[in-house]
């Protein structure tokens, strides 16, 4: 039997690499698997592949591990494709935020939605374009796993260009999010049962179970006994809106338009303004040390990350049936999000595949705000589709954060800007500069 193909695109994010790889690594079917390495920055590179042959060595796994810097050869034969890529690197993320704070516009990640994420959507479509393409020659029955963000934005371009692409977008969110809530409430994880839905990001608990009891009442007393926990913006939207979002709270105050705007609500909400800056930093320097380390023949320890990419590979190689939460089309999957949206939803696992689950209707206040994230997501891939420029403008003037925050003129004159700062990575027709 020919031994599975793994392609890892964007692999210099060294890191996430790694955790990636211990987890495949624990599944003794992939001990002889293809690992494909590729980056455009060789030092990365190198040092990503120093690192599959010490997790290999480490697991008492045998792969054979490859680096390209050229991304058809990386491609060619793959059977799972993990994409990782950062268009841009840090240098473009520390330019998402300088600008804007120019502003007076504040953000916390940046990644997603608001300004942030419809710059690091433009700047991450090409590649996105082109990676489609190749797979289409090179790899056409492959599967896509996507980790880049952001990630409903990327998966809704992928869907339009490519919809023949076996492409689905991961996210650890709602994982952590409900590892945290069952140690909140002091329940086994294994013992709790869950079902969340939305868009990346922003999706809903919908049930928090166990044994068929609902567990969210031990939440509210966890929340009552400790008054800390009303200073996190997730707990804030969960007490107004009767459902726990699952992304972090620095994260969910960038796609409501109620906090980062006023100083009071960063104060009590303790909201780390700029805080992404102080984690790409801190991403330099473990990259520097996990070079160094691997240079020096003392490499780090490296821990099995949970992510689902590695689960999905391993259900549709060996049939296990898997549940795992992806950002895939909304294809009748919730009734009240736009049909041709990207939701995020509980999917099945096994040989056939990524099969998403009905989730029906979300609770009414839930979809309200999805819409609005939906929306933004919907201008911005409309930009790059039709070479629109103004409708880069028309997502930053429909962002909740951005609007409550700024006069359009303004919203314009910082579309510019961000436009002219990042023109060498947007394709031709968005390059323009629109004034008012």
């Amino acid at each position: 039997m020919t031994e599975t193909k793994i392609a890892f695109i964007g692999a210099g994010s060294v890191e996430f690499t790694q955790g990636l790889l211990a987890d495949l690594f624990a599944f003794p079917e992939f001990a002889r698997a293809r690992i494909v390495l590729h980056d455009i920055d060789p030092e990365r590179l190198a040092t990503s592949e120093a690192a599959a042959h010490h997790i290999a060595a480490e697991r008492g796994a045998a792969p054979l591990v490859s680096a390209h810097l050229e991304r058809r050869a990386a491609l060619d034969g793959a059977d799972f494709v993990i994409n990782t890529v950062q268009i841009g690197m840090n240098r473009a993320t520390r330019t998402d935020f300088e600008i804007p704070a120019r502003y007076g516009l504040r953000q916390t990640i940046g990644d997603t939605l608001g300004i942030g994420g419809i710059f690091r959507a433009l700047r991450t479509f090409p590649l996105l374009r082109s990676l489609a393409a190749d797979m289409a020659e090179l790899c056409p029955g492959a599967h896509l796993l996507n980790y880049t963000n952001p990630m409903a934005m990327n998966l809704l371009y992928l869907h339009r260009v490519a919809p023949a692409l076996r492409a689905v977008g991961l996210c650890h969110s709602v994982y952590w999010t409900m590892r945290d809530l069952s140690e909140l409430i002091g329940t086994p994880f294994e013992e709790v049962t869950y079902l969340a839905a939305g868009v990346n990001h922003q999706s809903w608990v919908l049930r928090f179970e166990r044994a068929g009891q609902d567990l969210y009442p031990l939440l509210d007393e966890a929340i009552a006994k400790d008054p800390e926990l009303l200073r996190r913006v997730r707990v804030d939207m969960y007490r107004r809106l009767g459902h726990y979002p699952t992304e972090t709270s620095e994260h969910s105050s960038e796609y409501v338009p109620w906090y980062l705007h006023h100083d009071a609500e960063i104060d009590r909400l303790r909201l780390p303004v700029g805080v992404y800056l102080d984690i790409v930093e801190e991403n330099l320097a473990t990259y520097a040390r996990t070079r160094d380390a691997l240079a020096s023949g003392r490499p780090l320890p490296v821990e099995g990350t949970m992510e689902y990419a590695p689960q999905i590979i391993h259900s549709i190689v060996t049939g296990t049936p898997r549940t795992v939460y992806g950002n895939v089309p909304n294809h009748g999957l919730i009734d009240n999000l736009p049909a041709d949206s990207v939701v995020e939803v509980p999917c099945l696992v096994d040989a056939l595949g990524v099969q998403p689950t009905r989730i029906g209707a979300l609770p009414p206040q839930c979809a309200a705000l999805n819409r609005g994230y939906v929306s933004v997501t919907d201008l911005v891939v409309r930009a790059a589709l039709l070479g629109e420029p103004r409708h880069i403008r028309h997502a930053a003037m429909s962002d909740p954060a951005t609007a409550a925050t700024l006069p359009v003129e303004r919203i314009w004159d910082l579309c510019d800007d961000l436009v002219r700062a990042h023109e060498p990575l947007l394709q031709p027709e968005l390059r323009a500069s629109l004034g008012h």
